[in-house]
């Protein structure tokens, strides 16, 4: 599944979900190597507070033995941050890029990346902040839809300005369906029902694969009470693609607020089953009293 930092208990889908793909593609494109990828990440939980504690890996403690050898080496700190933010320390990772923007205070792609894990911390203002900063210095488009997506969340109308900006630059069809993706969350956060489908319907037709669009759309009718029309949209994402989890796990709330007990535990079910991450499944299967 791609990145997930979706809050299924507050109906919020983030853009960040696709855009964790191009995130790495820009990296390289800027720096020339290849981030470390989450499988880095372990955490364990601590028996009395119930929080995961942050491990590191043989392999990032390696890379951090070698930094110690190499404090020059750009790139070596690079990694060593970026694999730090994917594990959860992100004070840590936030060090790490302080030196390096230290060394070069233009290079966008540190800035940006600053940015990137001010949100992975949930530091939205400081965020937009690097992100408009690093825009400063290079306005490269995903960047700009990183800022844009964070924007539409926070209701500011800048957002569909910047989308603006990068369809007029005519990258093609995917590009143009990521701008009307976020038009259409910035619409659903203010409220504006018919610009918010209208946006997400054609955000769909340029790329049918765009799943998250089909729950920003779905959710935009469930938030609404409108249950069997939010349940259709869901029902059709799963039939766009049958191994989305996310899909199920609507479809499970919404059967869930019509009543169909049977119904939602089975989605329930089948969500939990392809991805064992969306917790929200198996404790919305607790909650109705399935052990």
């Amino acid at each position: 599944m791609i990145f997930r930092i979706a809050c299924r208990k507050s109906k919020t889908y983030h853009y960040l979900c696709m855009m964790k793909k191009l995130f790495p593609l820009l990296m390289v494109a800027v720096l020339g190597f290849v981030i470390f990828s989450c499988k880095n990440k372990e955490e364990k939980t601590t028996e009395n507070s119930g929080k995961k504690e942050i491990v590191y890996t043989d392999e990032l403690k390696d890379l951090m033995k070698l930094l110690e050898s190499k404090p020059d080496s750009n790139g070596l700190r690079f990694k060593i941050a970026t694999t730090m933010d994917s594990i959860g320390d992100y004070k840590a990772a936030l060090s790490q890029m302080d030196s390096l923007i230290k060394r070069d205070s233009v290079n966008y792609a540190f800035i940006f990346t600053k940015g990137k894990i001010y949100q992975d911390a949930s530091d939205t203002l400081n965020a937009i902040q690097y992100y408009k900063k690093a825009l400063k210095i290079y306005p490269a488009p995903e960047g700009m839809l990183f800022l844009a997506n964070l924007l539409a969340e926070k209701k500011n109308p800048e957002s569909l300005e910047i989308v603006k900006q990068v369809k007029s630059l005519r990258l093609g069809g995917e590009d143009n369906a990521n701008c009307d993706f976020i038009s259409g969350v910035y619409y659903a956060r203010v409220n504006d029902t018919a610009n918010a489908i209208k946006s997400l319907d054609m955000a769909v037709e340029q790329n049918y694969t765009l799943m998250p669009a089909y729950i920003e759309k779905g959710l935009v009718y469930f938030d609404h009470k409108n249950y069997p029309k939010a349940l259709q949209v869901f029902q059709f994402a799963s039939q766009v693609n049958h191994l989305y989890a996310d899909a199920y796990y609507y479809m499970g709330r919404s059967y869930e607020m019509m009543g169909q007990k049977d119904s939602a535990i089975l989605r329930f079910k089948q969500s939990y089953s392809l991805d064992k991450s969306v917790v929200e499944a198996q404790e919305a299967l607790k909650r109705l009293g399935v052990k």
